[in-house]
């Protein structure tokens, strides 16, 4: 089940859910509109390689917003840090941002009971569009969970995306080849 608008202020009260800085008027009926954070990144390489750390640039958006291409695969970050201790949470398109051809995500949709962070954004283009720091860029839902964790994603030793940060992190696939 999804958590309607009430149900997600319970569980901030409870402190199951946390969401910084927070909005009532970002508060949708069953969702919450995250913003787009200024801080974007592309990789270095041209060619990248799943068993190598693909390093980025990191820059910021700057105040008269910033054209995406669509040749190029952007890195981008919400500007909510987030917390979800009980509950599955979603991040998906806003409807208004798929209109203009953009995609915020291309396989990482939803996070793990436990994940403590700002969201990265894989982000992608049909066509030239430009961005603005601050704009909504996606949804976060949340569905109930049926049964107990054992370990949450905050509490696992395997977890590459546990560091706290306000940019974007590239993708750590490499560190599933490590032995």
């Amino acid at each position: 089940m999804i958590l309607s608008d009430k149900k997600i202020l319970e569980e901030i009260k409870k402190g199951t859910i946390v969401i910084t800085p927070f909005n009532r008027n970002s508060l949708g009926s069953n969702s919450y509109d995250v913003h787009l954070g200024k801080h974007l990144a592309v990789y270095h390489d041209e060619i990248l390689d799943a068993k190598k750390h693909n390093t980025v640039h990191h820059f910021e958006i700057p105040k008269e917003g910033i054209i995406l291409v669509p040749s190029k695969l952007y890195l981008g970050v919400t500007e909510e840090y987030t917390e979800t201790h009980a509950h599955v949470p979603f991040l998906e398109g806003k409807s208004s941002i798929g209109r203009l051809g953009i995609d915020i995500h291309a396989t990482a949709g939803k996070g793990d009971v436990g994940f403590c962070n700002t969201w990265t954004l894989e982000i992608s283009v049909r066509q030239p569009v430009r961005v603005y720091a601050g704009m909504p860029i996606g949804q976060l839902i949340y569905f109930t969970v049926d049964g107990d964790i054992e370990i949450s994603y905050n509490k696992k030793k395997n977890a590459k995306y546990n560091k706290r940060t306000i940019r974007p992190v590239e993708s750590m696939m490499w560190k599933n080849f490590k032995k």
